[in-house]
């Protein structure tokens, strides 16, 4: 029968257990497994079916079943101490990390840009490890208690859905979510309509509602334009997260920018701080320029100067798919009215994008780094590939000197911590272990847990894991039309007595899924050892246009239902947070195969590694910092490889010998009890030394100490100054852009450059060089020695010393001296460099400027 009409009933919530609305409404309950088992111990089997959704539940939950609740003692002990336990935690502003450590900068707001956030799979508005990044940020910002603001876009459609097809074929749909049933409350005008901003677009103005998502202390913002006042084709503009085409792309990314800080405005938050995470957001930059501008009179150099003393930049990735380009004629479409609004000409604004070697698309990346004071990978390695990868922006500077340093990733401990591993360390930590995750000194005492406590929660959770696998990929099956008895083959199928290899993160193909498949006949036998045989599952989305991470997929898939590999191998279709948090909590060793250097950072290890699981990675990223010696194991060294054939081999070879020699018999050697106590040894020491390190709150700390207080006071000083501070600046610049040219290291007149010397170890060598200034002083420049051992006639990774005025030859003509000490014996090569230094510069290599000798 076809339907009339609809009745929705909502279920009313007793008074007694009103609160359980505020709860369901703040993110907070995420990390807060105490929150989640009230709303699982009214009715479990409703709250599986609801996806683990306490909005929706509270929306159909049974009134009967909060009722008998109500007249539970015990659980209505439970409901007031989480309740008290929520409201302390939203007070406690005053006695937090960054109150305490930062007592005056309370009144600054520092504002976070990101296309994605991962919060909870609840609000799918994110599809991978930046999303996932991003909300493990917030989470912390909040229990730190930052001052703090995130911006983002709302995509009513998410990122996708997948499905793997009989054939191996990833399939993909857009479910459309249902507000109602989302943590998600519109903000309202004071006449309660809905708060709208606008963006120009070609032709049109685009308009945006605004969601606010509660995470604990903090908020984030998110634009919608799915709204009356916008025509269809703008409606669907924030629909999908990286869907649709450049134009889609470009259109996104200005509202998320450009709109952002329109919305901040709209909402009255100043911010002090903007951190741009990955360059999706880096109109913004260019806005607040737009708004200096316009507001304070400034020119475009001087508002750039402002807007780079409060900006942060952080580059995710080095893959070049990761980093948005637009072509310059769709730049001209976009943004030919707006940079009259910047006081600039055509190339000068396009000039703001441009990589060298790249004169015809606009990067987004570049942009970020321009209008930025502090910028930085995400892990020690990438910091140096970035500074690889975006040298030409500062031409002359060695690669070590480029501005670009490194904040190692982290992981929010509360998020992806299992239940049973955190009552095991509430047992024998610290009592404010949960405050204090970063402190090394509190995971000293995991060396107290008992090896079978230890193991027995492992397996308790690898059960679980298995459990939640078998029925997905039951429904999986099922859903493709297997045939019965091969779906209930799964039953016999996965055993969690078996060694359990994980896999599981986004299928780009550098991070080669398939590689542990690179010899067939040898991965075979070690999975068929009677004796020690091994499972793996793997888990992961492809993006919809990357057509050869479908392949990936189709490859495994197609092995996982060969001969000799049923049965052992899994793919798990529909990536997402649910799935990912019973992997990280329930296999006993991580894989990670990506092409070095190509993994920025990885944060899936940090995950498993919190909850007593052994990382196997490559040297990549992270790992190259969490690796001990002692804590996992590492696939082949850090070679670098102009083949990827020749890498793949030798990465592959490495792999297969590590799992036959060392980690496979590791695993299976027992004692008497069954307990493998070598294992848990190397278990417990990946707990205590990576997760102090690899913490979000670790992380946020540095920002803060390295970038947000920076920019805070150097932002203070600006606007005390009235913007004198800029343009004082900005001036000296501008002498030093005009007269840099006449700049020249000079052959030294007595002969004393580039000469050879001879000395002991320890022995005070002096060295001197004559340097042309033209109409700069010494005050404006710096004049090094640059010196370092010698590879095919070039220093590499240097040292400077700097070198001090000695004598003046005429009215811009100046000899400098230094002393050198070298220690160690060798045979080093050294040169002069000389660069402009003011006392205000944000960073010492803030200008693209250097000269060397014949430079």
């Amino acid at each position: 029968m076809y339907i009339l009409g609809k009745i929705k009933v909502t279920t009313e919530i007793p008074a007694e257990l009103s609160r359980l609305k505020d709860l369901a409404y703040n993110l907070w309950w995420s990390w807060n497994n105490e929150a989640i088992d009230l709303y699982r111990e009214i009715d479990l089997l409703l709250w599986e079916k609801l996806n683990k959704n306490p909005i929706r539940f509270l929306q159909e939950v049974n009134h009967k079943k909060l009722q008998e609740k109500i007249s539970d003692p015990s659980f209505m002990q439970r409901y007031g101490a989480v309740v008290e336990h929520f409201d302390r935690y939203m007070a406690g502003n005053q006695d937090t990390w960054f109150q305490r450590t930062y007592p005056d900068q309370q009144q600054e707001q520092i504002i976070y840009f990101s296309a994605e956030y991962g919060l909870h799979e609840v609000l799918p508005i994110y599809s991978g490890g930046l999303g996932v990044l991003s909300g493990d940020h917030c989470k912390t910002a909040s229990d730190l208690g930052l001052p703090f603001t995130a911006v983002g876009l709302f995509y009513k459609q998410g990122y996708f859905d997948q499905r793997i097809n009989r054939e191996g074929w990833q399939e993909t749909s857009f479910p459309i979510l249902n507000i109602s049933h989302l943590p998600v409350q519109p903000v309202l005008t004071q006449d309660q309509k809905p708060l709208l901003i606008h963006v120009d677009m070609p032709g049109r103005m685009v308009y945006a509602k605004i969601w606010r998502i509660a995470i604990g202390r903090i908020n984030l913002y998110a634009m919608d334009t799915d709204i009356p006042e916008n025509n269809q084709y703008d409606r669907g503009l924030t629909a999908r997260l990286y869907g649709g085409d450049k134009e889609t792309r470009i259109q996104q990314e200005i509202l998320l920018g450009i709109g952002g800080i329109k919305m901040l405005d709209a909402l009255g938050i100043k911010g002090t701080v903007y951190h741009m995470n990955e360059g999706h957001s880096a109109f913004m930059g260019l806005e607040l320029c737009r708004k200096l501008i316009s507001e304070k009179n400034l020119s475009f150099d001087e508002a750039r100067e402002v807007v780079a003393s409060s900006s942060v930049f952080t580059t995710h990735t080095p893959v070049p798919a990761g980093n948005d380009v637009f072509p310059m004629d769709m730049m001209d479409r976009y943004f030919g009215g707006y940079r009259s609004q910047l006081h600039l000409q055509r190339h000068e604004f396009l000039s703001l994008g441009t990589k060298q070697g790249d004169q015809y698309n606009f990067n987004m990346t570049v942009l970020a780094l321009n209008l930025s004071g502090k910028r930085n990978g995400v892990s020690e390695l990438h910091g140096a590939v970035s500074r690889n990868i975006y040298n030409s922006i500062w031409p002359g500077l060695p690669e070590e000197d480029v501005p670009i340093t490194h904040i190692t990733n982290g992981i929010h401990t509360m998020t992806w911590l299992s239940p049973s591993f955190k009552y095991m360390y509430d047992k024998y930590l610290p009592s404010d272990w949960q405050e204090k995750p970063y402190d090394p000194q509190v995971w000293n005492d995991v060396q107290k847990i008992p090896d079978e406590e230890l193991w027995a929660v492992h397996c308790e959770l690898k059960k679980k894991m298995i459990n939640f696998v078998r029925e997905r990929l039951k429904q999986q099956y099922t859903a493709i039309g297997l045939p019965l008895h091969e779906v209930n083959e799964l039953d016999q199928q996965m055993d969690p007595d078996i060694f359990t290899i994980g896999f599981a993160r986004r299928f780009a193909t550098y991070k080669r899924a398939n590689l542990i498949f690179r010899n067939m006949s040898r991965i075979e036998k070690l999975l068929n050892n009677r004796e020690r045989p091994v499972q793996i599952i793997f888990a992961g989305k492809a993006h919809p246009a990357d057509r050869p991470g479908h392949e990936v997929i189709k490859n495994i898939q197609e092995i996982a239902w060969r001969e000799g590999f049923r049965g052992k191998v899994f793919l798990v279709e529909n990536y997402n947070m649910t799935l990912a948090r019973n992997l990280v909590q329930g296999v006993d060793i991580w894989l990670n195969n990506p092409r070095r250097p190509l993994e920025a950072s990885g944060t899936s290890g940090m995950k498993v590694s919190i909850n007593g699981i052994v990382n196997c990675s490559i040297f990549d990223g992270w790992w190259c910092e969490g690796y001990n010696g002692k804590n996992g194991w590492v696939i082949n060294d850090d070679t670098t490889y102009d083949n990827e054939h020749y890498q793949d081999d030798a990465d592959s070879q490495s792999l297969y010998t590590l799992l036959e020699k060392q980690i496979i018999p590791l695993y299976y050697q027992r004692d008497g009890a069954g307990i493998p106590r070598e294992w848990i040894k190397i278990m417990k020491e990946s707990i205590q030394s990576l997760t102090p390190a690899f913490s979000t709150h670790r992380m946020v700390q540095d920002y803060t100490r390295d970038f947000y207080i920076p920019c805070i006071n150097r932002s203070k000083q600006i606007q005390q100054s009235d913007y004198e501070f800029a343009r004082i600046l900005t001036s000296w610049k501008h002498n030093i852009y005009n007269t840099w040219s006449q700049v020249k290291i000079l052959p030294d007149r007595d002969g004393l450059s580039l000469i050879e010397h001879h000395a002991k170890s320890g022995e005070k060598i002096t060295i001197s060089t004559i340097v042309q200034l033209g109409s700069l002083t010494p005050s404006d420049v710096a004049v090094e020695v640059y010196y370092g051992s010698t590879v095919a006639n070039m220093i590499r990774q240097g040292e400077s010393t700097e070198m001090t005025v000695s004598g003046q030859l005429d009215s811009s003509t100046f000899r400098y001296t230094a002393e050198l000490s070298i220690i160690d014996g060798g045979e080093y090569g050294y040169t002069f460099r000389v660069y402009p230094r003011h006392a205000s510069l944000f960073n010492r290599f803030d200008m693209p400027f250097m000269k060397w000798v014949n430079g």
